[in-house]
């Protein structure tokens, strides 16, 4: 009887620390198990993957960002604290108790003062009774823990980024990496770009020779660093057998110094994050909703007097509304000439006027976030000039979409869009080649969704349950090659497109797309409409 009630009253006793008045419909630790399934059954013999949690990073002084867990880790675990570690064996390992287990986590240790002022902990019982993990240590452990990583064929793991600060205490995300360094025999020089090409070189053979060359040498044309490397070069100028022989011994040293892999963990992970699971989609299409709903709002409440930070405000207050924890990215809201500035972030015109203003944004719930892009009249009604721009982008999109389906490579929608906006501007006379296209419509037209707005995947060809955006896009700015009356002439129209074996489907399909339909819904009265502050000073 006990051995049956300790683990229930362990669940019993985190549930009421944890989960008093907090959402429900987050994924299951039985789903992050299963990821964590796949991810072992991905794996070559005799390896070990290590995971880290994202960095905590500073805004200003002693104030930090909200803290984001990194996607990958997340996908694994449902672990949102920092300070993490996780370690995943390909086959199962036995301790010096006899106790066998497959998998390790390292979390932060419960402390009564740091949760007095941030919040509380999962700590290692609200790891096991809570995610779903049988060996949950605390990370102070991990510096003397016994995993012996040279015993591994390979340690698979993703390469630091450095942006991680040391903080007080023994347990930190930088005490942790620091052990992993001293317990993996890291090279000061690690650098995953070289560890690649040194592998490539490695496997060389006389029929792949001058097409490994040529990689080499896009390589090092777009890396100054890379350029220094007397082994990188001496292969691209070697011109027999010997000196290939030679390099290849040098090399083979070189990999045999350690047994670390930084880029093989990225292909399984992309393979498995590229396709959604019927869980993940309820979470994606409830951010995508929430984000549609968003632009439908502002629609109603758009009017010339408003600033282009009011209305960033609306779509987020509706983000909020809704229970999304965040932005997916930073919020695009450009008025006029500022929507041909493709990142365009700063949001501070105080009046869009009778521009036409581009809004790119996506609510994160539950971690999946949403990109969705309109572009509507501030004023409530296209000119002609906007109106024939707009047509030509919606068109566009819709060639876009219509290629988007099981099997096509992931370059269709783009190739198809292209070709609409490329008719279109030469139809119009902005353009007088064909070649010129890419001044208008100068970046790609899909990305896959999930985790992050880009997410990882294997840019094959399509599967079913695997979500993409189309977004083309025409950008006229000011003193562009063209008649005046197109400057400052920006659209972009971006869905989010379910791939399944019936076809696409556009999950933002709420939001109205068309001209007609987005003048329609300006006309509706908005709930805003009598929500006025007091003037100040």
């Amino acid at each position: 009887m006990k051995t049956f009630l300790l683990p229930v009253l362990a669940l019993f006793s985190a549930v009421l620390v944890f989960g008093q008045q907090t959402p429900t419909d987050f994924l299951s630790a039985d789903f992050h198990k299963k990821r964590r399934a796949a991810v072992r059954e991905k794996m070559p013999p005799n390896t070990v993957a290590v995971f880290f949690a994202n960095a905590e990073r500073n805004r200003a002084n002693d104030v930090d960002y909200v803290y984001h867990q990194d996607p990958d880790f997340y996908y694994l675990t449902g672990y949102r604290e920092p300070n993490a570690v996780l370690l995943l064996f390909s086959e199962v390992q036995e301790n010096d108790t006899g106790a066998i287990y497959d998998e390790m986590l390292y979390v932060q240790e419960r402390d009564p003062k740091a949760e007095q002022w941030n919040g509380k902990r999962l700590g290692t019982e609200g790891a096991k009774a809570l995610l779903g993990f049988e060996m949950a240590f605390n990370g102070a452990e991990f510096s003397n823990s016994k995993t012996d990583f040279s015993a591994f064929d390979k340690v698979l793991f993703f390469d630091f980024e450095n942006d991680y600060r040391d903080k007080r205490g023994t347990a930190d995300l930088f005490d942790l990496i620091k052990s992993f360094k001293e317990k993996t025999n890291y090279p000061s020089d690690y650098d995953t770009t070289k560890q690649q090409l040194y592998s490539m070189i490695n496997s060389v053979t006389d029929e792949n020779r001058a097409e490994v060359v040529q990689t080499l040498r896009r390589y090092l044309d777009f890396n100054e660093s890379l350029q220094e490397d007397d082994l990188l070069q001496n292969f691209v100028e070697a011109n027999d057998n010997q000196q290939i022989s030679d390099i290849k011994k040098k090399i083979s040293l070189k990999l045999a110094a350690h047994n670390l892999d930084s880029s093989l963990l990225s292909e399984i992970m992309g393979s498995l994050r590229e396709t959604k699971t019927k869980e993940e989609l309820v979470l994606l299409k409830k951010a995508v909703e929430i984000s549609a709903v968003g632009q439908i709002e502002v629609m109603k409440a758009m009017h010339p007097n408003m600033s282009e930070t009011e209305i960033q405000g609306v779509h987020e207050y509706v983000y909020k509304k809704y229970g999304a924890e965040y932005e997916g990215y930073p919020s695009i809201v450009g008025g006029g000439n500022n929507g041909c500035i493709l990142h365009y972030i700063e949001n501070n015109k105080t009046q869009v006027g009778t521009d036409l203003v581009l809004m790119d944004l996506g609510a994160e719930y539950h971690g999946y976030t949403a990109d969705v892009t309109r572009t509507i009249p501030a004023n409530g009604k296209f000119s002609a000039e906007q109106k024939q721009i707009y047509d030509i982008v919606y068109d566009a999109q819709e060639a876009g979409i219509k290629a988007s389906v099981v099997g096509a490579p992931f370059r269709a929608p783009g190739e198809a869009a292209s070709k609409v906006v490329t008719d279109g501007l030469l139809a119009l006379g902005i353009i007088e080649d064909a070649a010129d296209s890419r001044t208008y419509f100068p970046h790609g037209t899909s990305h896959y969704l999930g985790l992050d707005v880009h997410d990882r995947g294997t840019y094959g060809a399509f599967k079913p349950n695997t979500v993409i955006t189309v977004e083309p896009g025409i950008y006229i700015p000011e003193g562009s090659d063209c008649d005046e009356k197109w400057w400052g002439i920006a659209v972009r129209i971006e869905d989010d497109i379910l791939i399944t074996d019936e076809g696409p489907v556009n999950l933002s399909g709420m939001a109205p797309r068309t001209t007609e339909a987005i003048e329609a819904v300006m006309k509706q009265p908005s709930p805003l409409d009598d929500f006025v502050l007091p003037k100040l000073d």
